[in-house]
């Protein structure tokens, strides 16, 4: 299954970017808000200069106190981003994610951002893709 399969798939599309400037608290604010575990950081929509997830903030949290809540986002968003092609297939993302330790990747596409897809994203994909080919296994030694 290849990344733009998983997009389509996906009930909600929307990528929600926060710009570098942006309170911590804000950005938690926003997570919470979109039930969501990550948010771009981009400085123009468009183009990600960074992600921050619920974790980052969590390890802030834990190393600073309370205070890390008024810094920018910048501050503490992951800055080396690995990201995915709509072309690269499951299996390479479930990879690049699982040996990286992270749940999140943005989709780029000519330099800029069309998407975000999440380890469930693509666990999802695979188990849905799995149960596919077992009933086409049953269909052929079944005889339909």
């Amino acid at each position: 299954m290849l990344v733009s399969q998983i997009l389509k798939s996906k009930s909600d599309q929307e990528v929600v970017t926060v710009p570098p400037s942006l309170s911590v608290s804000d950005a938690a604010a926003l997570l919470t808000r979109h039930r969501i575990g990550t948010v771009v950081v981009s400085s123009d929509g468009k183009t990600p200069d960074g992600i921050l997830s619920e974790r980052d903030i969590v390890y802030q949290l834990a190393a600073k106190g309370a205070t890390c809540l008024t810094d920018k986002v910048s501050d503490y968003m992951t800055r080396k981003l690995v990201t995915c092609a709509k072309g690269d297939t499951a299996d390479a993302i479930l990879q690049k994610m699982t040996h990286g330790r992270f749940r999140h990747m943005p989709v780029i596409e000519d330099g800029a951002l069309v998407g975000l897809i999440s380890l469930g994203d693509v666990v999802k994909a695979r188990l849905e893709e799995l149960a596919m080919e077992k009933d086409a296994l049953e269909g052929m030694i079944m005889g339909h």
